[in-house]
């Protein structure tokens, strides 16, 4: 298994927003799905329910020979922008 270096930029900030890391760890590893994202950057995603409402967390990041480099993860509540097609699905 990659291991994950999430950069220091995205570790303070995903602190801030209150971001576990596991969950970033979980989404990279475990995603609901997966899409392009700018630059050739992929972007996990995956459903969570914080304070009983459901969440979509993204986390882009760049996949490297041996490690998945993440340079940022937010949650947002706007899970129908951002998830394509079926319900929990990988796409790339």
């Amino acid at each position: 298994m990659k291991k994950i270096n999430i950069i220091p930029l995205a570790q303070k900030k995903s602190g801030k927003r209150g971001i576990p890391q596991n969950w970033i760890e979980e989404t990279v590893y475990s995603p609901g799905q997966i899409v392009s994202g700018y630059g050739g950057r992929k972007v996990a995603q995956r459903r969570y329910i914080v304070e009983g409402k459901e969440y979509l967390l993204r986390v882009i990041y760049e996949e490297r020979e041996d490690m998945y480099e993440v340079v940022t993860a937010y949650l947002t509540s706007q899970i129908e922008r951002y998830w394509k097609g079926g319900e929990d699905e990988n796409r790339i």
